[in-house]
Formats: C-alpha cells, sequence, structure tokens
C-alpha cells in the first residue's frame, strides 16, 4: 500500500488504487483530522463518491445544504461541483474516495 500524505486542500491521502493502465477509476483513502474542513474544491470531468468508512461529519456539494455523515454513508458529487467536508466527531473522519474517470492532479482545483 502506498504511503499517506499531506494534501493541500486540509486532509491526508493514501492511494489505494490509480493507474494509468486502468483510467477507469480510482479508489484513495481520505482522513480528515477532528476538527477540520477541508477547502472548496473541484474536480473536472471527474465524478466522486465518498464512503464514509469512520467518524462523522458534514459534507456539502453544490449549494445544497450540508448533509450530516457518518460510517456507511455514501456522498455522490457530479464532475465539476464544488464540494467540501468537515469533521465533527471526536475521532479522525476517514472515507473511501472513488473517481470516475481516475483522479488526475490537473483536475483538481480550488474553489471560493
Amino acid at each position: 500500500m502506498a504511503d499517506e500524505y499531506y494534501f493541500e486542500e486540509g486532509c491526508f491521502i493514501t492511494e489505494l488504487y490509480n493507474s494509468a493502465d486502468d483510467p477507469a477509476v480510482s479508489i484513495a483513502r481520505a482522513r480528515v483530522p477532528v476538527g477540520v474542513t477541508t477547502r472548496w474544491h473541484v474536480l473536472s470531468g471527474i465524478a466522486e463518491r465518498y464512503l464514509i468508512e469512520s467518524g462523522e461529519g458534514e459534507a456539502w456539494v453544490g449549494d445544497a445544504q450540508p448533509r450530516q455523515v457518518q460510517a456507511g454513508a455514501t456522498v455522490t458529487i457530479a464532475p465539476g461541483q464544488r464540494q467540501r467536508i468537515r469533521n465533527l466527531g471526536e475521532e479522525d473522519l476517514v472515507f473511501l474516495a472513488v473517481c470516475t474517470p481516475r483522479f488526475v492532479p490537473q483536475a483538481y482545483r480550488d474553489e471560493d
């Protein structure tokens, strides 16, 4: 498994699966520390799903009201929708980020 690294949006990422040989999908584990809200951002041309593994928080997608999330919840984000997530719990908020097609850094954009 790849090493965890800090990503500029405010969370820690472990790339579980991301290969140019399989451009249809990528899977990463994201970890948001207690009290942290990630920055607003957009993935151009990539749909993303958050599969919450542990912790609790709020997810914002597009212009919708924030949605409470906890283990077992799924958040679906269409390509180009702005998004962020906040850890409201007393432990790290951990989720899988499944991207279709696969995540590539040039698709990421900060959004204010």
